[in-house]
This record gives structure tokens, sequence and C-alpha cells, in this order.
């Protein structure tokens, strides 16, 4: 799909001007400047067009901004449209003069003005000023109330005449979507940056670098997926700055929007409670979890067998809910076992996208009961378990019809669950276990 940039100086509103095309909260909003630092992509609500947001441009020689600013740089090169976007409120500044000739230079795409903040003319600064940036007549937005996109889409659709469409997320094929997650300065935007086989995300020794959840589409190992780079997560005792509040809070939100889960741990450091707590909440998600042990390259080979072993019971012990958690050695900076480790969540997606038969699922629930029989109830009655049957994914679902006393211990549960799991390979994906109590049809008698 074609693609419209959103560019301009820091905190003149892009990100918000980005969610009110796309529809959604993506981006992260907050009235300090320079709070992206990555391109952002979306689709386009009612066109067939990819929005792109940009870090705000700055001036600056190294470090953080400058990479940020070089990124957005770049996606100006690429695009088919740019929405140069400035305050309307603050004026011209010597700032938007300097970037607008950078724009002029760096693509040969359409540009149209945007002078955001508009809702109330009263609080505007002088309109002409901006005749100055070469672009023309500035289009009077509010992109925090949604005014005045009638010229944005006027523009675009002179670039592309008929790509306005009902909904097309909602026809297109769903692509699976995969949030790489972890504790700050685990590798996460290296692994990304690895599988897209370019300098994509901003790479730092210094936690905090990512902000927001940046979705990525790509065909990566034969499948088309969407990456899900998400910001650090930290103990909320170490964190005191409400934009990485926010940003904190949209990486737990990329849980329920994603498919799978990698968690990214520092293979060179012991496992701490907060990676832990991480992935309880992606398996009470229902979601696929592989546990991406990177930098495994720099542990010594003589103590990685013993690591390795230690990393599986902490999972284990940790969550009743999976049989084998999927722990995979990786290096995302050098790419060893990164292949591996998409095939293997390719395989366990597939698996998890399928209905047990009915019949399987009741000769095996047999044979485990045959085996171990329920326990008594505390009014000493046979439990009597009927009839299962797959009900759901994503988590797997079994509903098991009892009679009789229908308090099932959670350690007759386990045991169910490890032998279904097992006899269905189902022994990396969360499974839940519910009991549906049969009716007595002489309790109202």
């Amino acid at each position: 799909m074609p693609k419209l940039i959103i560019a301009g100086r820091p905190n003149t509103g892009k990100s918000t001007l980005f969610n009110a095309l796309t529809g959604t909260r993506d981006a992260l909003v907050h009235d300090r400047p320079g709070v992206t630092r990555d391109t952002i992509n979306g689709d386009m609500r009612d066109r067939a067009w990819t929005v792109v947001d940009t870090a705000g441009l700055e001036n600056a020689k190294s470090g953080i901004a400058a990479d940020s600013t070089n990124m957005a740089i770049d996606a100006i090169t690429d695009a088919d449209a740019v929405l140069f976007v400035v305050d309307g409120r603050v004026g011209l500044t010597p700032a938007d003069l300097d970037w607008a000739r950078i724009v002029r230079r760096k693509t040969r795409a359409p540009v149209l003005l945007v002078a955001n903040k508009a809702e109330s003319g009263r609080r505007m600064a002088d309109i002409n000023e901006f005749y100055k940036l070469g672009f023309g007549a500035p289009e009077m937005i509010s992109a925090e109330h949604k005014i005045g996109f009638d010229s944005i889409y006027e523009f675009i659709d002179k670039i592309v005449p008929h790509s306005k469409t009902d909904n097309l997320s909602e026809h297109a094929p769903q692509k699976l979507k995969i949030a790489i997650m972890g504790q700050p300065n685990v590798g996460k935007s290296t692994l990304v940056n690895r599988v897209l086989g370019e300098r994509r995300q901003i790479v730092m020794d210094a936690p905090g670098i990512t902000r927001d959840t940046v979705k990525i589409p790509t065909n990566f190992y034969g499948r088309d997926i969407i990456l899900m780079d998400t910001a650090g997560l930290r103990r909320k005792a170490g964190v005191t700055d409400d934009v990485e509040t926010l940003s904190a809070l949209k990486s737990l939100d990329a849980i329920e929007k994603s498919d799978v889960v990698i968690l990214v741990v520092d293979a060179t450091r012991n496992i701490e409670n907060q990676a832990l707590g991480i992935a309880g909440r992606v398996f009470d998600a229902g979601k696929i979890l592989c546990v991406a042990l990177n930098k495994w390259d720099l542990v010594a080979p003589e103590i990685r067998d013993e690591k390795l072993l230690k990393l599986k019971h902490q999972f284990t012990n940790s969550f009743h809910q999976i049989i084998k958690p999927m722990i995979l050695a990786i290096s995302a900076e050098t790419g060893t076992g990164v292949k591996n480790m998409f095939r293997r969540i390719y395989e366990q997606w597939d698996i998890s996208n399928t209905d047990a038969p009915t019949s399987l699922i009741n000769r095996i629930v047999e044979k485990l009961v045959a085996d171990r029989q329920p326990p008594m109830s505390r009014l000493k009655r046979p439990m009597k378990i009927k009839f299962a049957r797959q009900t759901g994914r994503h988590p797997m679902k079994i509903t098991i019809n009892v009679g009789g006393a229908s308090d099932i211990p959670e350690s007759y549960t386990r045991y169910l669950r490890r032998g279904l799991a097992s006899a269905l390979h189902w022994e990396h994906l969360p499974i839940v276990i519910e009991y549906k109590k049969d009716e007595n049809p002489f309790d109202d008698k």
C-alpha cells in the first residue's frame, strides 16, 4: 500500500494525528516533546494507505535524538505522500523552516502542510507566516478533535484515486501477531532488527530506548507476520516517570493484541520475578509463550546445560497451565537460533488452531480416569466424569461434564491436563479445564 508519512518537529501533535487517522491508540501521546522515537506503521481508516508516524525532527549529531531523526528522514525519503505538521498555536519557528528545507530535498512526494491545534481560531498564531515553508497554504486541522480531515483525504485521493475502502483490515487475511517483550536492555529491538534484516529499531546499550509498541508487518521464514516491539518492563518500584508508565501499559496491552509472545531474557543474568510475572500475564491471557534466552553465545559452554535445566524448572513450577515451557537459546546479535525459534513458534500456532476430535478426547480422558480414579468427594460420594470435548482455543479449553459431586481437586485437574497435553501434543500450549455439572432432573421436585 502507498505510504503517508507524518513529519515535523517535536510536539506538534503528529502522534495524535496518527492515532486519529488509523483509529487506534498505537502511538504514545504525551505533552512532553520527543516521546516518539521509532517509526510506527498503521492502516488508515477508510483508505488503503499505510500511515507512518515518525519521531520529531531534531538537530542532533549523536545519541537517541540523532538516530530517531535519521530514521524519520529515511521514512520521508521512501514516502508516497507527506503530511508536514506544524503547531498552529505556536506559529512558525526556525526549526520548522530548517526541516521544511530537508523534506523538500529528501522527497519528491507531494507534501501537504497541516497546521494542527486549530480548534480555536482565537488562539491561532499568524497563519500567513507558514507560507514561508514552501508547501503552499496550510490546512487548518485539529488532530485531537478530528477537525479538518477532509483536506487530508482530498490530498491523498488525488495521489491514489479509488483508494477508499469500507474497512480494509476487516477483509484482509489475519497475520500472525508476535509481541516481543521483556525487561529493559535484554535485546528486544536487536531481535526485531535481526528478523527484519535491517536496522529498523533504535538499539543502544541503555534501558528505556523503545517507548511505543511498534507494529511492523514482515515476512520471515516463509510466513507473513506482524512483529510488535514493546517497551521494556521494569518493576513498579523502579518506575517514576509518567511516560515510562504509559509505555509499560502499552506493552501489557500488546499481550491482549498478540497471538504469540516472545519473552526475551538475558541468558547472562539470573531470571528475575519480573520476567516470571510477564509470563504469568501471557498464560492468563491464553497466549502462546516462547522464552528466548538471548545472548546465549556469551554463556560459558560448561554451565549451559545446568542453566537451561534450572530455567525450565523455574517456569514449570510457576505455571500449572502449561506442561513444558518453550525455552529456546538464541543470539539476536549473531542470528544463531532465531530461525529455529520462529519455526517452533509457527508449529505451535498451527497446532493451536486445530480442533481435537471429541471421540479422541473422550478416549484419552477415559484412559486417564481408568489409570487413576478421581478422589471421593467430601461427602464420600464417587465423582463421575461423563463426557469431554474441546470448547475453545487460545487457550485450548476442555469442558468436562461431571456427575455426582463436582468439587474435583486441583491436583486431579493437573493430572488430567498433563495427560491431555501429552496425548494431543499440546505440551507448549496453555490449557484450561472447566467442569460442567450435570443437572439433576429431581432437584426441583
